[in-house]
This record gives structure tokens, C-alpha cells and sequence, in this order.
């Protein structure tokens, strides 16, 4: 009775540690992906700022009923291990990355732009690894394929196809975009939920702020409050699921297969953009995927 007992013990927890962060992650990245298609879409026909503003602002139609369901909100929000300021934080970095990311999509081809921006992915591996993370050799073997894997799916040539400004802007969005999930894995210890839903407060407000100054909503209609919520919603719903993984499992892992979202925006604008991919993209792709493998089983 005590080996069977003992026997399940194991399994739960194989399952919890090893094999749902992992997964978390990849969900993560496939509902980033597809919210930025949509939101990169949606950006060519509509401001970038108020896109960004009114999608962060719905999504929190689903976050404030979560936490009140969950009791999300009896977390601890201040001191060194309150969510409150890490919250703040990678809402104002996120809110910057996501600018530039839209502003960049908009001006650039969407198979190229995107992976650029994955680069901010050595911001949090980095500082997985300062915290005293160790990942086995094959889960550094997946990382560093995933990495090389996602740089790849965003072609060999860049010149033809994306100028200099959305290169530069893809590169900003990347760092933004790594500082704000190095502040939402800390957060995250206290509580994944509280985190995600003060960074859209934190986002909202700055917004809101400067739609107030404008005295503007930026040309948005209210026929457009529909896709606005499918982008906030797949956004947020990823924070939280990332928010989670970085919690069970090690950052320099859950951070990578997160960051391969771009395959998810590469393959959406192939099919409904109709953007020819090249051999290489496809090489990448799938080498991201093996990378993915590698660091599922690395444990």
C-alpha cells in the first residue's frame, strides 16, 4: 500500500512539474501568437495606441470575475514578496513592447518582424540562470535549438523585405518584452492572476491617461469592440498560463517555449496573408519544435 501510495505521489508530481509547465508555455505562446496576428492585422487599418489601449482595457472583463472567483485578491501586495510593484512594472514594460511590436507588425512583413522580437527571450533565460537555475544538457541542447530555431523561421535575408525602422522597432519590442516577463515571473510567485490583471489595470490607466490628453479614442468604433476583446483576451489568458509556468517550472525553460509565439503569428499570416514562407522558415519552425520536445522530456 505504501510503495502504490508513494508510487502516485511520483506520478502527480511528474505531471505537475514536468510536464504541465511545459505545456502551459507552449499554450502561452500559441494564444500570443495568434493575439498578435490579429492585433498586427487589425493595426493596419486602425491606430496602434488605441488598438493596444482598448484590447488591454476588455481583457479585464475576464480578469476582475477571475480573481473574485478565485479570491485571487487576498494575495499579498506589498512588500519584497508582494505582486504589486512587479505587477507595475512589467505592465509599463509590457505596455512599450506591445507599441512597438503593433507599430512594427504594421510597417513590416509579419513572418519577419515577429521572430525578430523573440530575442527579448534572453532577457528572462538570463536571469533564470543568476538565480541559481540549472537546466540538465538536454534541456540546454532544446534551448538553445529553440532559440536558433526561431531566429531561423524569420528567413535568411531581411533586406527586400522589412526596412530599418520595423527592424529597430521589433528589437525595442524584444527588450520590453523580456523585462516584462522577468517582472511577471516574479510576481507570479505570489499570485499569476493578481500579477497579469494589475498589469492591464497598470496598462489601462497609463492609456487612458493619454486618451483623456487627447480627447480622443483614436478612430475606433463600436463594431470593433469584438475582435478588440478576442486580441485582449488571448493576450491575457497567455500572461496568466506563462505566469504559471514560470512558477512550476524553471524560467530558462517555460520563457523559451514561450517565446516561440511568432511560429503561431508566421503561420496564421501565411494563410491568411498569403506571405510565402521559405525553406528555412520551415527548417525553423520545425527545429523550434524539436527544441520544445528536448526541453519537455529534459527532466
Amino acid at each position: 500500500m505504501k510503495y502504490e501510495q508513494a508510487r502516485h505521489k511520483s506520478l502527480v508530481r511528474w505531471l505537475r512539474w514536468d510536464l504541465m509547465a511545459p505545456f502551459l508555455a507552449l499554450l502561452a505562446s500559441i494564444l500570443w501568437g495568434t493575439s498578435d496576428f490579429l492585433g498586427g492585422t487589425f493595426s493596419r487599418s486602425r491606430k496602434v495606441i488605441p488598438v493596444v489601449a482598448a484590447s488591454q482595457a476588455l481583457s479585464l472583463t475576464i480578469a476582475i470575475p477571475l480573481v473574485l472567483i478565485t479570491g485571487a485578491w487576498r494575495s499579498q501586495w506589498f512588500g519584497k514578496t508582494g505582486f504589486l510593484f512587479y505587477a507595475i512594472v512589467a505592465g509599463l514594460f509590457g505596455y512599450l513592447g506591445l507599441i512597438l511590436f503593433y507599430a512594427a507588425l504594421s510597417r513590416g512583413t509579419m513572418g519577419v518582424v515577429s521572430p525578430i522580437a523573440s530575442f527579448g527571450v534572453l532577457l528572462p533565460v538570463v536571469a533564470g540562470l543568476v538565480r541559481g537555475e540549472v537546466p540538465t544538457s538536454l534541456q540546454i541542447m532544446g534551448i538553445a535549438i529553440a532559440i536558433i530555431g526561431g531566429v531561423l523561421a524569420s528567413g535568411p535575408e531581411i533586406r527586400g523585405e522589412v526596412g530599418f525602422k520595423p527592424v529597430l522597432l521589433a528589437l525595442g519590442a524584444g527588450m520590453g518584452f523580456g523585462t516584462a516577463q522577468i517582472f511577471m515571473g516574479l510576481g507570479s510567485q505570489q499570485s499569476a492572476i493578481m500579477t497579469m490583471t494589475m498589469m492591464r489595470v497598470t496598462t489601462f490607466t497609463a492609456m487612458g491617461a493619454v486618451a483623456i490628453y487627447l480627447r480622443s479614442l483614436g478612430g475606433l468604433k463600436f463594431v470593433d469592440i469584438k475582435i478588440l476583446w478576442i486580441i485582449g483576451a488571448f493576450d491575457f489568458s497567455a500572461n496568466v498560463f506563462l505566469g504559471i509556468a514560470s512558477h512550476m517550472g524553471m524560467w530558462s525553460v517555460v520563457m523559451v517555449i514561450g517565446s516561440l509565439y511568432p511560429i503561431a503569428t508566421i503561420l496564421l499570416a501565411a494563410k491568411f496573408h498569403h506571405e510565402r514562407l521559405k525553406s528555412i522558415q520551415y527548417f525553423g519552425i520545425s527545429a523550434a519544435l524539436l527544441g520544445v520536445c528536448l526541453l519537455a522530456v529534459g527532466n
